[in-house]
């Protein structure tokens, strides 16, 4: 029998049948996806379905890759980039992170034995992510948990006299910038130039007031519930009660009003005509959004795909080390 060249073979299309390259596990907050077999390249995969990840994150809110072969950042940001091929620049920046690579940074860099609460990533901005990624590089040995909650379920759970009221007068937030507490304006705005905060600030209906003492003010009033570009659906959409003074522990928050008057207060938060917002009207919100918290452990290698603007996230405290590293993607502004 003659041998057949190699340029004598046509190739073949070899059919999977209809066996998934990924399982699905769960109805709930979040989506569990795990490759069938080991070998399966995951930028290739997600390139390649980008509409069904796209189906099933509006469905659930929220997607853990579990399993796959994420090891380093640069897998990381080869799998967010096949599904967002243009990263953002994290800016009007509100907490500390590291830049690691461009788009990538790590995620918050509060001491460890603190929380932060649940919230959708820049909602008190003019712009947002629609998406945000999280990678676990190294998951910590006791906490440091990232709880979801569904922003539509916690609309829909907030009592509606306090819902009508946010959706009357928005949420304003006052920010005082001081090198000596909290981030200062170079860091929040990324720039040493005046100028150049002052012709941000005009673009973005915020207003900015230089004092005295070469520290700045910057006043902002933005929206309380958005609605989903996709779905339609409204959502809770706000950092009140983030923002809000009584968001620090007892003896810190008592320590800031020694120090200052509330209108001077590193940041703090109003109704959107500039009046007070009721310590009970934010303790019903917080109450809803701990109801609603879904807690999953991280093993390192894991990868989180949210939209922000239907999942609202938030770090557990933790002890020993932790490295989560976060992306945010797709830029949408209402």
């Amino acid at each position: 029998m003659a041998l057949t060249s190699l340029r004598d073979i046509r190739p073949q299309r070899v059919r999977l049948g209809d066996q998934p390259l990924v399982t699905k596990d769960g109805e709930s907050l979040p989506l569990i996806m795990r490759p069938v077999r080991s070998d399966l390249d995951p930028v290739a995969w997600a390139r390649n379905n980008g509409a069904e990840i796209e189906t099933e994150l509006i469905k659930h809110g929220a997607i853990l890759f579990r399993d796959f072969p994420f090891r380093s950042r640069t897998d990381f940001e080869s799998f967010a980039k096949a599904i967002s091929p243009e990263l953002m620049e994290y800016t009007e920046r509100s907490t500390p992170r590291s830049d690691v690579a461009p788009g990538i940074y790590t995620s918050t860099e509060y001491p460890a034995d603190q929380h932060i609460p649940l919230h959708n990533e820049n909602s008190y901005s003019h712009k947002w992510p629609k998406k945000v990624y999280f990678f676990c590089a190294e998951a910590a040995p006791i906490g440091g948990h990232t709880p979801l909650a569904d922003s539509r379920k916690v609309y829909e759970a907030i009592d509606k006299r306090i819902r009508h009221r946010f959706m009357e007068k928005g949420v304003m937030y006052v920010r005082n910038y001081r090198n000596d507490l909290d981030l200062p304006w170079q860091t929040v705005f990324r720039t040493f130039d005046r100028a150049d905060v002052e012709r941000y600030c005009a673009n973005v209906g915020m207003r900015c007031e230089w004092r005295g003492d070469g520290s700045l003010r910057t006043t902002q009033v933005r929206q309380a519930v958005a609605t989903h570009p996709v779905t339609r659906e409204i959502v809770w959409f706000n950092q009140a009660h983030l923002f809000h003074v009584s968001s620090l522990t007892k003896e810190l928050g008592e320590s800031m009003r020694a120090l200052y008057e509330n209108d001077e207060l590193p940041r703090n938060s109003y109704y959107g005509d500039g009046t007070p917002i009721e310590a009970s009207t934010l303790d019903e919100i917080r109450r809803v959004y701990e109801e609603l918290a879904v807690i999953n452990d991280w093993q390192q290698g894991d990868l989180v795909l949210v939209d922000n603007m239907l999942t609202a996230h938030r770090r557990t405290p933790y002890e020993g080390s932790r490295k989560i590293l976060v992306a945010m993607a797709e830029p949408f502004q209402q």
